[in-house]
């Protein structure tokens, strides 16, 4: 799964975002003034990306890289902008950057694992991963963002593995339960999966994700009248859903969680 959430704190705040990004010397040439007007720059991008307006969130941030290029979060933020608009390689180049400025940061790790993953380096974002269980052994979303890479791999016991994990450190993450379940349903156990996505949609019924994946389900194991609500559910929250591409390619699905819905679609 795409970690599509940032750093995203207030310009003012970023400065103290690691103690060693910036040097007391290089802090005593920022005046107030400038703060200022990062701050507010700051607050433009944060209001763009509500908006959806990402193009104009990436280009604030890259006024603040241009003004404070030093700043390890700056860099970061562009990046998931990036990765959001599938510039991947692009967003890889700002992750490594704040990495470089701030080594001991997971956030930055964690985001340029997604890029990997989007590109299909799989083994690359398990080494970012890895890496942020090194620095911190209770992080849920590495697990979880583990698992995912090693879905990619067809590694599916492996990645049922890092899903329990997370969901063991954080009994709330939905979103790891949720790729729990394909992952289980990718293994065949399709009973055990279709009673977790249910349990999820019951919890979160605005699930568009959910929704779609339990009329995938459903469609498969001849609940025709069940999936069809479903469906109109899933469709009505978000349509993406009926874009087999953006569920193989961007949300990725599971090979077999993507061929039931396909086999519904078809069919409407």
């Amino acid at each position: 799964m795409l970690k599509l959430i940032g750093i995203l704190l207030s310009l003012l705040l970023i400065f103290n975002w690691a103690e060693p990004v910036f040097a007391q010397t290089q802090i005593s040439l920022i005046t107030n003034e400038e703060l200022k007007i990062g701050d507010e720059l700051a607050k433009k991008a944060f209001t763009a990306m509500s908006r959806g307006d990402l193009e104009g969130a990436e280009a604030y941030w890259t006024q603040i890289i241009e003004k404070f290029p030093t700043n390890p979060a700056a860099w970061s933020n562009r990046g998931n902008l990036k990765i959001s608009q599938n510039k991947l390689e692009d967003a890889v180049t700002d992750f490594d950057r704040a990495i470089e400025l701030a080594p001991n940061i997971t956030d930055s790790y964690l985001n340029r694992g997604t890029a990997f993953e989007g590109l299909g380096r799989w083994d690359d974002a398990i080494a970012d991963y890895n890496y942020v269980l090194k620095l911190d052994p209770n992080d849920a979303m590495a697990y979880n963002n583990r698992g995912n890479a090693y879905g990619g791999l067809g590694k599916w016991d492996l990645a049922i593995a890092d899903y329990q994990k997370s969901m063991k450190i954080d009994p709330k993450f939905s979103l790891a339960r949720a790729n729990y379940a394909f992952a289980l349903y990718e293994l065949g156990n399709k009973e055990q999966a279709t009673r977790e996505i249910k349990n999820i949609v019951r919890k979160y019924p605005q699930s568009a994700d959910m929704r779609a994946a339990l009329t995938a389900v459903l469609w498969a194991a001849g609940k025709k009248g069940e999936a069809e609500s479903n469906w109109v559910a899933a469709y009505g929250i978000d349509r993406r859903y009926k874009d087999i591409d953006w569920v193989k390619n961007i949300r990725r699905w599971p090979p077999s969680m993507v061929a039931g819905l396909e086999k519904f679609l078809k069919i409407k």
